[in-house]
């Protein structure tokens, strides 16, 4: 989020909301990598930006989901975010295509591996796409848990609660060894049900799905 102005005026709205940040020097400073975060809320985008991309200095390029490019608005507003639309039923091969490019030239993509937001403030199972990017782009994944986005502004309302922080807490680049290939199921669903559990360690939780007895 490379926008000064935006920027600024996000900082002095989502202040009061936010909390501890944790982490940020496990961002790397050059070269692509993926950004993942859990998902709760709305606010996710604008938190995470407020705390993370204005003081790494990179532009980031973000995946959401198609219907958040519906109308004329929506579509101008994740434009400028730098969005790339992603359509799940149609598994998202074109969005990730383009986000691989993304990602060997060496930008940063920001996605939220749940792919939508949860409804209970449980963590969700996880779609394979994380694991499917890093292992076509070659880059490591950079886990990345945040609390109490749900309770200030959970999915279907518009009107935040006050209460309780946001706090963002990155963790070290997460590297794949052993088979890259996208086509192999049980590896991407490993790679991602690794990234997962660390991102729900960071926030003091477990990720209860596709996990190895």
């Amino acid at each position: 989020m490379k926008f000064p102005v935006l920027r600024r005026v996000l900082s002095v709205l989502l202040g009061p909301f936010i909390g501890r940040v944790e982490g940020i020097e496990n961002i790397p400073k050059s070269g692509g990598a993926i950004l993942a975060a859990n998902h709760a809320s709305y606010l996710d985008h604008f938190i995470i930006g407020v705390c993370i991309f204005a003081r790494i200095n990179r532009m980031i390029y973000f995946l959401a989901k198609k219907e958040h490019f519906e109308t004329p608005l929506q579509r101008f507003w994740h434009r400028y975010l730098q969005a790339i639309p992603i359509d799940r039923e149609a598994g998202g091969k074109d969005a990730l295509a383009e986000a691989v490019h993304h990602l060997r030239r060496g930008d940063l993509i920001m996605i939220y591996p749940e792919g939508t937001r949860t409804r209970d403030g449980a963590l969700q199972r996880a779609k394979t796409g994380v694991a499917r990017l890093a292992f076509a782009a070659h880059v490591p994944v950079v886990p990345i848990g945040i609390t109490n986005t749900f309770f200030i502004l959970p999915k279907g309302k518009r009107i935040p609660r006050w209460g309780k922080k946001a706090d963002v807490y990155i963790g070290k680049p997460i590297t794949f060894n052993g088979s890259k290939n996208v086509d192999d199921v049980d590896a991407v669903r490993k790679a991602t049900t690794l990234v997962m559990s660390t991102i729900a360690h960071l926030i003091g939780r477990k990720y209860p799905f596709d996990q190895e007895p």
